[in-house]
C-alpha cells in the first residue's frame, strides 16, 4: 500500500512574481457546468435532449437571455439585448434534424442563431427532476407549503465504502464531498465511519505506505467509512478516493440502494396554508397562472387542502396523486381519456383533476433559470424573456 510522492512545488524556495488579477469571464461552459451540478443530464428522460444545442463551450457569455421556449421573437430580443447565450427549458432540437435550412422555423432560428453568435443551452426534463427545479416553482407559484417530491426518483443512489487510515480520515472525507459524494436533502458531507483494523502484508514489487515488503502480516488502525452518491458521479468519486487516499491499493466496496432520492424526482406536493373549496382553489389557479379558462374534474364544493403538482405534461402521476392523499392535482397536456383516471369505481371524482395548460404551469421556469444563473454568475447579465412564447390563444365567447 504505497506511499504517493506529492508533486506540490518547494514553497519555501519559489521565487514571486507580482500578478495582476482580473475578474474571469465566464464561458457558456461555465454556465452548462453550473446547470449540470444543479440539473444533471444524467436524471433527463431518455427521449429527451438537453445541455448544449448551438454553440462553442468556449464562447465568452456577458448577457444571458432565458425562456420556457425558443421563438423568433425571443432571437430577436437576445439579438437586440446583446445576449450570448440562450437558455430555454424545451429543447429546440427535439427530433432529429435532417437539414438545417430556412426552410423550417427550426432551421431558421438555428441559422440566425449561428450568424448572431448565440449560443443556446436547454434544461428540460433533467430541470423537471430535480429539487427546487419546475415542479417545486409551480408548487411555490400557488403558494404550498412544506413541498416534497410526489414520485421521487428510486434506485439510482449507491452507497460507497473504503477503509482509511485513522490518519488520513479528514483528508479522504473531504474529498469525496468535494466530488459531491455524502449529499442528502439539505445536507452534504453526510458519512458514518466504524473503526477497526485492516490487516495486510506487502509482497514484492510493493512500495507500502505502511508495512514492510515481505515482513509480517501488518496491522493499521483504520476507519470503514461509508457515503451515498449517484450514480452518474460514481467515476468522479473513486478518482477523487484514490488521489486523497494514501495506500498503493484502496479498497473499497459499491452497494445499490433502493431508497427514495431526496434530490430528484418528479412532481411535487405540499399543502395550502388553509384548506378552501375547489372553487376557490381554482380561482387561485387562475389569478396565479394567469389562465384564462381551466378544464377540471371535481366537484367545485369539495374542500381540498393538499395539493400535487407536476408542471408540463404530467397526467400520467394522476395515479401517484391519488395515493399520496392529494386532494387536487394540477397539471397540463391533459387528455380526454386521462380525465377517467380522476373517477373512482363508482364513476365519482377520487381527486381534483385540473389542468392549467402547459404552458401555463411552466412559464415560471424563465425566472427560475433567470436566478439561478444570477446567483451563481454576479458578473453576468441574466434577462427573462418578455415574450409569451406559447402560441395558443383562448377564446371566450
Amino acid at each position: 500500500m504505497k506511499k504517493k510522492v506529492s508533486h506540490a512545488p518547494d514553497v519555501q524556495n519559489c521565487k514571486l512574481t507580482r500578478v495582476s488579477f482580473y475578474p474571469k469571464m465566464m464561458t457558456v461552459g461555465d454556465i452548462l457546468d453550473a446547470i449540470e451540478g444543479w440539473a444533471p443530464s444524467k436524471v433527463a428522460q431518455s427521449y429527451d435532449n438537453v445541455g448544449l444545442l448551438v454553440g462553442d463551450r468556449s464562447q465568452k457569455v456577458e448577457k444571458i437571455l432565458t425562456a420556457l421556449d425558443l421563438v423568433p421573437a425571443v432571437v430577436d430580443e437576445a439579438i437586440e439585448t446583446g445576449s450570448n447565450l440562450i437558455i430555454t427549458h424545451h429543447p429546440t432540437i427535439f427530433n432529429p434534424l435532417k437539414t438545417v435550412t430556412g426552410d423550417s422555423l427550426e432551421g431558421s432560428m438555428i441559422i440566425r442563431l449561428i450568424q448572431a453568435g448565440i449560443s443556446l443551452i436547454a434544461s428540460h426534463t433533467n430541470l423537471d427532476a430535480t429539487e427546487g427545479g419546475v415542479s417545486f416553482a409551480l408548487a411555490e407559484k400557488l403558494g404550498l407549503q412544506d413541498v416534497t417530491f410526489l414520485q421521487p426518483v428510486t434506485g439510482k443512489t449507491l452507497k460507497l465504502v473504503t477503509f482509511v487510515p485513522v490518519t488520513a480520515m479528514e483528508t479522504v472525507r473531504d474529498a469525496l464531498a468535494e466530488a459531491g459524494a455524502g449529499v442528502i436533502g439539505k445536507y452534504d458531507s453526510c458519512g458514518f465511519g466504524i473503526e477497526g483494523v485492516g490487516n495486510f502484508r506487502p509482497l514484492e514489487g510493493a512500495n507500502p505506505h505502511a508495512g514492510q515488503v515481505h515482513g509480517d502480516i501488518h496491522s493499521e488502525k483504520e476507519i470503514r467509512y461509508e457515503v451515498e452518491l449517484p450514480e452518474w458521479i460514481l467515476q468522479r468519486v473513486i478518482r477523487a478516493l484514490k488521489e486523497a487516499h494514501p495506500y498503493e491499493e484502496v479498497a473499497y466496496d459499491i452497494y445499490s440502494v433502493q431508497q427514495a432520492s431526496t434530490r430528484f424526482g418528479m412532481g411535487a406536493i405540499g399543502i395550502l396554508k388553509k384548506q378552501v373549496e375547489l372553487a376557490d382553489f381554482l380561482r387561485l389557479v387562475s389569478e396565479k397562472l394567469e389562465v384564462a379558462a381551466i378544464r377540471f374534474v371535481g366537484d367545485t364544493a369539495r374542500p381540498v387542502r393538499t395539493i400535487a403538482v407536476c408542471g408540463g405534461s404530467g397526467s400520467s402521476l394522476t395515479g401517484e396523486a391519488i395515493r399520496q392523499g392529494a386532494d387536487a392535482y394540477v397539471t397540463g397536456d391533459i387528455t380526454y381519456h386521462r380525465f377517467f383516471d380522476a373517477l373512482d369505481t363508482n364513476g365519482a371524482p377520487a381527486i381534483a383533476l385540473v389542468d392549467a395548460g402547459h404552458y401555463e404551469t411552466e412559464f415560471m421556469t424563465r425566472d427560475l433559470l433567470r436566478d439561478f444563473i444570477q446567483s451563481k454568475f454576479s458578473s453576468v447579465i441574466v434577462r427573462s424573456t418578455s415574450v409569451k412564447t406559447s402560441p395558443i390563444d383562448i377564446f371566450t365567447p
